[in-house]
């Protein structure tokens, strides 16, 4: 009697701890659909805001090119890395978009340029708060995978852990402000 109830907890704690791990990866898979829902609205906004500064800034071709071919890139991403690499290095080349509008005083006062880098803010912003969430719970799943009596049941049904969205070391700097 003893042994079977030892054996019918032991399998009611597998089960438990199963359907956890199972939750867990879950949320780590929504984590990033959720980066790559806002990822999806940042790349639809970028063709509309390149073409709005096109219609001024003609003349500054290397610029809008470099960015829809770092948008294109980014969309072909399949894995967090490469999706963190390509994203960085799209919001790097929108900084310098945007470092072109600024000798463009008609351009910066266009209503639907604003709106359009209004909505862009917005998105960025978004995209911020997803990776933390992702973070988050990546954090907390790769945790639990290493856990015992957790990373017994990991390895036995293939739970592998999951990489960090991680930002470039550029971004990781301390921004200088002078006067």
């Amino acid at each position: 009697m003893i042994i079977l109830l030892i054996i019918i907890l032991l399998v009611v704690a597998f089960i438990v701890i199963y359907n956890r791990l199972v939750v867990k990866r879950m949320r780590v898979e929504n984590g990033w659909a959720q980066i790559d829902v806002q990822l999806k609205r940042r790349y639809d906004l970028i063709p509309n805001l390149v073409e709005t500064v096109k219609g001024y800034a003609a003349h500054e071709k290397e610029v809008l090119t470099k960015v829809t071919e770092m948008r294109s890139r980014a969309m072909g991403a399949t894995s967090p890395k490469e999706a963190a690499e390509a994203n960085n290095m799209l919001t790097a080349t929108l900084k310098s978009l945007f470092a072109v509008v600024e000798n463009y005083p008609q351009l910066k006062a266009n209503e639907n340029f604003m709106r359009l880098q209004e909505e862009l803010t917005a998105t960025e912003n978004k995209i911020a708060f997803a990776r933390q969430f992702y973070n988050d719970v990546v954090m907390d799943y790769n945790a639990t995978i290493q856990k015992f009596p957790q990373t017994v049941i990991a390895s036995l049904f293939n739970f592998k852990s999951r990489e960090f969205f991680e930002a470039p070391a550029e971004e990781k700097k301390a921004v200088k402000v002078k006067f």
